[in-house]
């Protein structure tokens, strides 16, 4: 499939990325819509990360229930307490 740009500005923009890239026009259209998809898709990827981390705190909840202590600053001086 062909891809015609009719707008001399975008153009120009497809042109400038290349030269910076040192790739061809086409190879720079072709790397800036791949970023642009990706960058998209990114989040779907996040949030099946972030339900896996979700999953395992719920299993070491599971095994080990919290106990309700609380690691205050007085809790963990006394970590440290020769007795």
């Amino acid at each position: 499939m062909a891809l015609h740009v009719e707008d001399p500005q975008v153009g120009a923009l497809a042109d400038r990325l290349a030269a910076i890239k040192g790739v061809s026009t086409t190879e720079a259209v072709r790397q800036a819509l791949q970023k642009e998809l990706d960058s998209i898709q990114a989040p779907d990827e996040m949030s099946r990360r972030v339900r896996e981390a979700l999953e395992v705190v719920r299993a070491l909840h599971a095994k080990h229930p919290p106990t309700g202590q609380v690691a205050d600053k007085a809790w963990i001086d006394s970590l440290y307490e020769d007795d």
